[in-house]
């Protein structure tokens, strides 16, 4: 039977390689980054390509509206994550296979339940809400069961040391995505618009999703999502804050800035953060090979964890600046090739966001390593303060000077939640080491 690790216990670790036969050294720790690494960037650009896409189509208002949708799934992604597949990944990864799949069923049941209750509540909200907002909502609740499953397959393939099979489902998505796009680009209509690229965008992940059952040769149990749910409290509602103060900051200031600038203003600022794409979709996903690499440097050199976390976030905040760098020399044709009529707002944004994704680069290498330490109660911490440095200095700056001061606001909060991170791993570090010198002094 699995353990179940506590706080400050290390988690188990996927197996070596992409099957089943262990791998060691650096040779091993490349497979493994370079199957997460292909599998975001195949995630990254169907998400950068479906939103190039949708806001050459619709402009700014439209695309804010879209965008109001996307990031509510967001939300809800994230709180899939804490609840169903955060402690998959933390308690079943490179466990026997039998323990794997029974894990798995229930996993992607739990996501697929979450999916199916909030999307009633979406569906219900559009409907009421109507206007511009309320289709698109009604839309989204419909394909949430999809979308969650879909992530939920990602989840399980890395837990079980698979990541071929989550980069070829995502790249299935991708597939999917584009006779999907094309049919919703033919709707004529502001308000239909939005709806009908909100179906088309679900209706591909449906596709992987009914894939990823063929893949695993698994099928979600929804009926033990409640007992999933029970087992894994410990850890799964800890991770559920956490996530969901992380994507409900976006979404409070999304919808805020929306109040106070217009819907347009969001517009723009996701137009600057799909231009931002690669690195904003790997920092989101990039924790389904990084937590495993930092547990297994803990593990075989606990002294070298911190080292390892700063080369992780360093690098992540240096590529950021370099991408953040050639953006800023992209002549205006360009721009508005790739963005349409959001690139004149947009632009203004690039400096700013880009600091902020390199904030958050740098953060998340901390990250790792107190997901790696299974320091639940300090990472919760960490993100409650940063979600809360987010709200403020984008909203705060939205207030002062509109879309523009938004942006800078979030950069300068990003900066703090940074240095709240690394404080916190380096506490952490000291209080395992503490804790370990007992243990190697025991006869």
């Amino acid at each position: 039977m699995t353990t179940m690790p506590t706080e400050g216990e290390k988690p188990t670790t996927p197996a070596d390689g992409d099957g089943t036969t262990p791998r060691t050294g650096k040779r091993a720790m490349v497979g493994r980054l370079s199957w997460g690494l292909a599998d975001q960037a195949a995630s990254s650009m169907t998400n950068f390509a479906v939103g190039i896409y949708v806001a050459r189509s619709l402009g700014l208002s439209a695309f804010g509206v879209f965008s109001l949708a996307w990031l509510t799934y967001g939300v809800v992604l994230n709180v899939a994550r804490g609840l169903a597949t955060d402690p998959l990944v933390v308690r079943f990864s490179g466990v026997p296979e039998a323990s794997w799949r029974a894990a798995a069923a229930r996993s992607s049941g739990a996501a697929l339940g979450v999916g199916t209750a909030v999307g009633a509540v979406c569906l219900l909200v559009g409907l009421g809400v109507g206007g511009r907002v309320g289709p698109a909502f009604v839309c989204l609740g419909v394909v949430l069961p999809a979308l969650l499953l879909q992530d939920a397959w990602r989840f399980a393939f890395f837990a079980a040391g698979q990541g071929r099979k989550a980069f070829v489902n995502d790249v299935v998505w991708g597939v999917a995505l584009v006779p999907a796009m094309v049919l919703a680009a033919r709707v004529d209509g502001g308000v239909d618009s939005v709806a009908a690229f909100v179906l088309a965008w679900g209706a591909a992940a449906a596709v992987a999703a009914v894939f990823g059952c063929f893949q695993s040769g698994i099928r979600p149990r929804v009926t033990q999502a409640r007992e999933w749910l029970r087992e894994q409290r410990d850890l799964g509602y800890r991770y559920l804050v956490e996530n969901v103060s992380l994507s409900g900051a976006g979404q409070l200031r999304a919808y805020g800035l929306g109040a106070i600038v217009g819907v347009g203003a969001v517009g723009a600022v996701r137009g600057a953060e799909l231009l931002l794409g690669p690195f904003l979709a790997l920092l989101m996903g990039l924790s389904l090979v990084t937590v495993a690499e930092a547990a297994r440097v803990l593990r075989r050199a606990p002294d070298r964890l911190g080292t390892f976390c700063l080369l992780l976030g360093g690098g992540q905040a240096v590529a950021a600046l370099l991408w953040g760098g050639a953006l800023l020399l992209l002549p205006d044709r360009a721009g508005e090739f790739v963005l349409g009529d959001v690139w004149p707002s947009a632009s203004e944004l690039i400096v700013p966001a880009t600091l902020a994704v390199a904030g958050a680069g740098l953060g998340s290498g901390a990250a790792a390593g107190l997901r790696a330490l299974a320091a639940a109660r300090r990472s919760l911490r960490c993100q409650l303060f940063a979600s809360a440095c987010y709200v403020g200095g984008g909203l705060g700056g939205a207030a002062a000077a509109g879309t523009i001061g938004s942006a800078w606001g979030v950069a300068a909060a990003t900066a703090c939640g940074s240095a709240v991170w690394w404080l916190q791993l380096r506490s952490a570090l000291r209080e395992h080491h503490r804790l370990s010198i007992p243990e190697v002094r025991t006869p």
